[in-house]
């Protein structure tokens, strides 16, 4: 594959908070997001995107894209996706780190025999996410298949 570069604008407004864009995206849509201190810290912001939810973000969007590729490519016959992901901030050796990134992926199939397709799809992509494969926080799944709302296996 070749190289790709991508470009991020941030901008500070005022106090904690500033703007974020990407040429790249402004281009099409004019899409900017508001990014800010989260309220756990002095003088954070309740309600606007924080570097950390950007970062549990970026993992859990990795694995949702991934997934799709390797569904696709699989021809897994799926009506839905769906992963619930949270980040662990704390301190290691003095310093705050992600520490870990629980993934709970929920994928809704159409017939029970792809159970074990579906699950094999969701490790597969996990294991391809470059997102994942760029950090150091510890990554965690449980995967959940769901057979037309009916659960059929949590890993």
């Amino acid at each position: 594959m070749e190289t790709h570069f991508y470009n991020v604008d941030i901008k500070w407004e005022n106090s904690r908070k500033g703007i974020m864009c990407s040429p790249e995206l402004n281009k099409k849509k004019g899409i900017c997001i508001e990014v800010a201190t989260p309220p756990e810290f002095p003088k954070g912001m309740e309600g606007i995107w924080s570097p950390e939810h950007l970062f549990v973000a970026s993992v859990s969007g990795c694995l949702m894209t991934t997934f799709l590729a390797i569904a696709e490519n699989s021809t897994l016959d799926f009506q839905s996706f769906f992963c619930h992901a949270t980040g662990k901030l704390e301190n290691v050796d003095g310093k705050l780190v992600m520490s870990e990134i629980l993934l709970k992926p929920t994928v809704v199939i159409h017939n029970e025999n792809y159970r074990n397709k579906a699950i094999r799809i969701v490790k597969k992509a996990e294991d391809a996410c470059l997102i994942s494969n760029s950090i150091k926080s510890k990554i965690s799944m449980e995967i959940t298949v769901l057979v037309e709302n009916i659960l059929i296996e949590s890993t």
